[in-house]
């Protein structure tokens, strides 16, 4: 069986040996540097994180300059919004470093806004643009991050010390698991993951499938796992909060990211 996902590609030579080289400058400067990473500077990620997604829908839907196409696809995607991102969060920490998070954020949203409103702009101008249903899913979505988070906080009060970014995680993940119901049970659309797909295929064929349609199993498996990952990572904080937080931030991106692009790429073409 496939593992990786459908549309999974690397970009021409130039590019990614022009990635790679910018991935390894910006590895070594922030392991020279060790810039502090706190929960806060970790939450100023969230809108670099959905800048990448917003900047995958534009590949996806043919929206991007033919010059930075290649950037736009995956995995090269992740690793020049991860450049851009990383790059960023070491200048402020180097020139701004009273107010690394609020500007690390504030770029980050600038950036996701103009991408995010070029791909409403496309689904507009196409005829195809319809938010309404997506907008929904993301308030599901939070409830049911909310839900999962209340739960966990319960059965396992330790995985308390992890928030916010531990919220976050079981948000982001939260957020693909229901963005993925929205697109598959109501709008439409298909599984490219080889193993999410297996897990949705599996629960099409089970008797609650009239009542409670075929990604309920799937959404349950996300959630399950994000919040064993959370409850895993209490002790880590406790004893290394900044190593921890990076990893647990990578974590949350794992799931926000998909999530977010669930959103917008049903939001620009309004269904299957």
């Amino acid at each position: 069986m496939a593992i990786l996902p459908e549309g999974f590609a690397l970009p021409p030579l130039p590019y990614l040996v022009g990635l790679l080289v910018a991935v390894a400058a910006v590895v070594a400067a922030a392991a020279r540097r060790r810039p502090a990473v706190t929960p806060r500077r970790v939450l100023a990620f969230v809108p670099w994180m959905v800048l990448g997604s917003a900047v995958h829908v534009l590949y996806a839907v043919d929206a991007l300059p033919a010059v930075l196409r290649p950037l736009g696809g995956t995995p090269a995607v992740y690793l020049s919004v991860g450049v851009l991102g990383v790059g960023t969060f070491l200048a402020c920490a180097a020139w701004a470093a009273d107010a690394v998070a609020p500007v690390l954020a504030g770029v980050g949203t600038l950036l996701a806004a103009a991408a995010v409103a070029a791909a409403f702009l496309v689904g507009a101008s196409d005829g195809t643009l319809a938010p309404f249903v997506p907008a929904l899913g993301l308030v599901a979505a939070a409830a049911v991050a909310a839900g999962a988070w209340v739960l966990l906080a319960r059965v396992y009060p330790e995985a308390r010390i992890t928030a916010p970014v531990g919220v976050l995680a079981v948000f982001g993940h939260s957020l693909d698991a229901v963005s993925t119901a929205v697109g598959i049970d109501v709008l439409g659309f298909a599984e490219r993951t080889p193993l999410s797909r297996a897990i949705i295929e599996f629960a099409a064929t089970l008797p609650t499938e009239p009542f409670l349609g075929t990604v309920w199993l799937f959404v349950l498996v996300k959630l399950l796992v994000v919040s064993g990952v959370v409850a895993l990572f209490a002790d880590y904080v406790r004893e290394d909060p900044t190593e921890a937080n990076v990893l647990l931030g990578f974590v949350a991106a794992v799931g926000l990211g998909p999530g977010a692009h669930n959103l917008i790429l049903f939001s620009v073409l309004g269904g299957a």
